[in-house]
């Protein structure tokens, strides 16, 4: 599991009518049947646990092997999980005793219905032509999908280190990494790269003068329009 995961709930309240709508990022009854059909179907002569990753936009359950060759690909396209050949029947009874499911082929049904009745998208399930695995894609409601996005694009730019400034002084038209190693009083060409010349590049303040040839011995760097304005700034910074 990749982080810890709570049900989040977002209310949109209409101007025109009381009632406000109500959306979770995922439907927990979905979650329940996911997991649910992943312990019962699973084969525990496998020594591959039922993995669980929740990512910042989907949340996926895999379990080893995947399902019976009688259900088609088609049919899973379709949501149409029949079959009669059923892994783990004890394991389905302990399920439907702690009222977790019903055994009945009504799992896959009762996933769509909290996923359609919460306004997320339809899971997407996935397999290979061997049937080794079987997963199942829940991905985020799309209003939280939207907030996140919104988020992302009001992240902070990383500030510029002042390893990078000197590096921005340093540079005098078109230089090589050696040059500018030599102008800086740098030795060590790992520390350099790392610390001054990727961060440079990361930020558009320097460019190559040969880009689609990165590692060329003729290979110099030289200040943007971006990288001039930075360096200017910082002039008139230190005169203030």
């Amino acid at each position: 599991m990749t982080d810890t995961f709570h049900c989040s709930l977002f209310t949109f309240k209409h101007p025109d009518r009381a009632e406000a709508d109500r959306f979770f990022n995922y439907p927990f009854p979905a979650i329940e049947e996911a997991l649910c059909n992943a312990v019962y179907h699973r084969s525990y002569e496998i020594r591959e646990p039922v993995e669980v990753r929740i990512l910042p936009d989907r949340i996926t359950i895999s379990s080893f092997p995947g399902p019976d060759r009688s259900i088609r690909k088609k049919d899973m396209l379709e949501f149409r999980f029949l079959s009669r050949r059923y892994r783990n029947r004890r394991v389905g009874e302990f399920l439907k005793e702690l009222e977790m499911t019903e055994g009945r082929g009504t799992g896959i049904p009762k996933m769509l219905r909290a996923i359609q009745a919460n306004g997320s998208p339809m899971p997407v399930f996935h397999t290979d032509d061997d049937r080794t695995y079987f997963l199942v894609e829940l991905s985020i409601h799309p209003v939280f999908a939207k907030v996140l996005k919104q988020k992302a694009l009001k992240q902070v730019t990383p500030q510029v280190t002042p390893q990078v400034i000197d590096l921005l002084n340093a540079l005098q038209g078109e230089m090589a990494r050696s040059q500018l190693q030599e102008r800086l009083g740098l030795r060590d060409r790992f520390h350099f790269r790392d610390a001054y010349l990727l961060p440079a590049l990361e930020h558009g303040l320097i460019e190559m003068t040969i880009p689609d040839k990165p590692r060329s011995s003729k290979q110099k760097y030289r200040l943007t329009a971006k990288g001039k304005k930075k360096v200017k700034s910082e002039k008139l910074r230190m005169k203030s």
